[in-house]
């Protein structure tokens, strides 16, 4: 069961990044192994390809399937479930992106929104840390709105717009407003 040596070091490279997004590294390089294979694979050969254990194997693919980045599929004659990925990239990140949303952003938005309702009648709270919590409230929200706008869109429109870059910023001209990084 071996790997070509792109092939292996995209899956290693995979792993290193998973870990740095919080993913398990094993899962992320299971996922890359998954994508880059041309047809549906089964634990097994993941198993024996990875070096991994095969109950190490099974936890990953359920993770996955959580994920709804790979799902199981059946080959005529073989009794083993078989596993196939998402081969288009942009809908591998879209499907990442809406999970995370759901998992992480949807959850802050909710607290965000509490503690923002709360700090109105909190006599002890400070006017700057309220305007500091109404400001992250701000933000949380233009951003969803703006996934939200384009979550929808078709992918070439969305490479359009990406590959546009810093031409929308110079189309929308310069904000009155003192850059507040400063």
């Amino acid at each position: 069961m071996s790997l070509s040596p792109s092939t292996q070091k995209l899956i290693l490279h995979w792993g290193e990044m998973g870990s740095r997004w919080g993913v398990n590294r094993t899962v992320a390089q299971i996922h890359a192994l998954i994508f880059c294979s041309p047809h549906p694979i089964h634990a097994e050969y993941i198993a024996a390809t990875l070096g991994v254990a095969r109950s190490n194997v099974s936890n990953s693919l359920k993770e996955l399937q959580s994920w709804n980045l790979v799902r199981v599929t059946h080959i005529a004659g073989d009794r083993r479930d078989h596993f196939a990925a998402h081969q288009d990239i942009w809908e591998i990140f879209r499907v990442v992106m809406d999970e995370r949303k759901k998992r992480e952003l949807d959850p802050t938005l909710s607290v965000l929104r509490e503690c923002v309702a709360e700090a109105e009648d909190d006599p002890v709270l400070d006017g700057s840390t309220k305007a500091k919590m109404n400001d992250m409230l701000e933000f949380m929200e233009i951003f969803m709105r703006a996934y939200d706008d384009f979550q929808h869109l078709p992918t070439p429109t969305i490479k359009k717009l990406l590959k546009t870059g810093g031409r929308i910023a110079q189309f929308l001209g310069p904000d009155k407003k003192k850059d507040a990084r400063s």
